[in-house]
């Protein structure tokens, strides 16, 4: 086995990401008197993708979730924070985050993984193309050894047969601005993107040279939960989905009052963020605040801006402060009743959080952050062609490069469990196991 990686170090969009991981069923749910099953899981990620979602690829998903988060709690030694988060669009607190709310910890387990199998890992080798047989099956890769990113013309070509099948997993494309305006004409250099620098779409194409079936390349994702006082994904965005989401309000800062559902599925909430007009912001109390280990960097960092009064706040952000005063009294006053009449957010059975001083504040922008398209896969990772709609032989992927399983919007917490479900089977089915 051997795997290959574009950039100096490994991980990608996964390493930077929060880790966040939705199981269903899982143990914590089961303490907690928390009903849950995948069915209700597949029903959530239909409702967010508009129906969009290829039914076969999201039961894979949700039926595999609980069993892909024991991998990595037990086999990989992922060390899981002791509580559960309500994600945006889910019925049901089900999402898992890592102890130091970053997906690197699942990424470094994996690297110790594969030490111990002896896996190399050749950094700095760039995709350029598939090696077919005279019957079409994949049996290897054509790569850019000692390739310099972003630099043309660096490294050198090679070729790396493979006896029994190669494994797609080359992420998203949200950083190759050229690729998706074909898709999008309006996601043109301008728009902010959460992905790291190497997220471009050479690893989609190759399999859409050879044949493979494009799924939903249009559907891009918004990440309504980023500071535009930062640049990309930043401090800030996990305390927004961990705390300010969950216990706080969004608010629109040229009115002072709520416009959405802070926990509506992310199209929803982006949609709304980005009507003509508003000013988003986000307002979380000091008691939920203190509940995000990595506070003190996010204030440092002034991604996060901290209060003493509700007049400093408003104050300081051109906000009508009476209009902002009765907004978090109406808010508080829901939680004490425990039904959300203006919004429908569900406040659920967890601790909730009253919105009180200290006032935390994020100055939120959504910026593209997921692409929901990618080639076709059947259930079993199997890359499927174009013109008989079969598998392409050798062929198998998985993780954001595959299109289907999201549709028109992927829910929060699902990406990662999607990554280790489909990509288990792929390297099952690969290996011939």
């Amino acid at each position: 086995m051997l795997v290959i990686e574009k950039m100096k170090l490994p991980g990608g969009n996964s390493a930077l990401s929060g880790g966040l991981f939705a199981a269903a069923n899982a143990p914590l749910q089961a303490a907690d008197g928390i009903e849950d099953s995948p069915a209700l899981m597949a029903e959530d990620m239909f409702k967010a993708g508009h129906g969009l979602n290829h039914p076969e690829l999201v039961r894979t998903v949700a039926e595999g979730s609980l069993g892909a988060f024991l991998w990595c709690r037990d086999d990989l030694g992922v060390v899981f924070a002791d509580s559960l988060h309500h994600g945006g669009g889910h019925s049901v607190p089900r999402i898992y985050s890592p102890a130091n709310c970053s997906g690197s910890v699942i990424l470094q387990a994996m690297l110790v993984k594969c030490r111990e199998l002896g896996i190399p890992i050749r950094l700095q080798t760039a995709m350029k193309g598939f090696i077919q047989d005279a019957g079409g099956a994949v049996v290897g890769a054509e790569v850019i050894a000692d390739y310099i990113f972003p630099r043309e013309g660096s490294g050198s070509v090679r070729r790396i047969g493979a006896a029994r099948g190669v494994v797609l997993a080359t992420g998203g494309y949200c950083q190759d601005v050229e690729f998706r305006k074909v898709h999008d004409p309006g996601l043109g250099a301008a728009l902010e993107t959460t992905n790291h620098p190497g997220a471009t779409a050479e690893g989609l194409v190759s399999a859409l040279r050879i044949g493979a079936t494009p799924v939903h390349l249009s559907w891009f994702q918004m990440g309504p939960w980023t500071s535009r006082d930062e640049e990309g994904w930043g401090v800030s965005t996990m305390f927004s989905v961990l705390v300010g989401l969950r216990h706080g309000v969004m608010i629109d800062a040229c009115t002072g009052r709520r416009f959405v559902n802070e926990l509506a599925d992310r199209l929803s909430r982006s949609q709304e963020m980005v009507a003509a007009g508003r000013d988003p912001m986000l307002i979380v109390g000091g008691v939920a605040a203190r509940q995000y280990p990595n506070l003190a960097q996010c204030l440092k960092r002034g991604a996060v801006k901290r209060y003493g009064t509700l007049e400093e706040l408003a104050r300081d952000q051109a906000i009508d402060s009476a209009a902002l005063a009765a907004t978090l009294e109406h808010y508080n006053r829901s939680l004490d009743e425990g039904v959300d009449e203006e919004f429908g957010r569900p406040l659920g059975t967890q601790e909730r959080y009253r919105i009180e001083p200290p006032y935390h504040l994020v100055r939120l922008r959504p910026k593209l952050h997921y692409c929901n398209g990618g080639i076709q896969i059947d259930s079993g990772a199997r890359v499927l062609d174009l013109g008989r709609h079969r598998p392409i032989p050798g062929l198998h992927a998985a993780g954001e490069v595959t299109g289907g399983v999201h549709g028109a919007c992927r829910l929060g917490g699902v990406a990662i469990p999607e990554c280790i479900v489909f990509g288990r089977i792929a390297g099952r089915n690969a290996a011939g196991l």
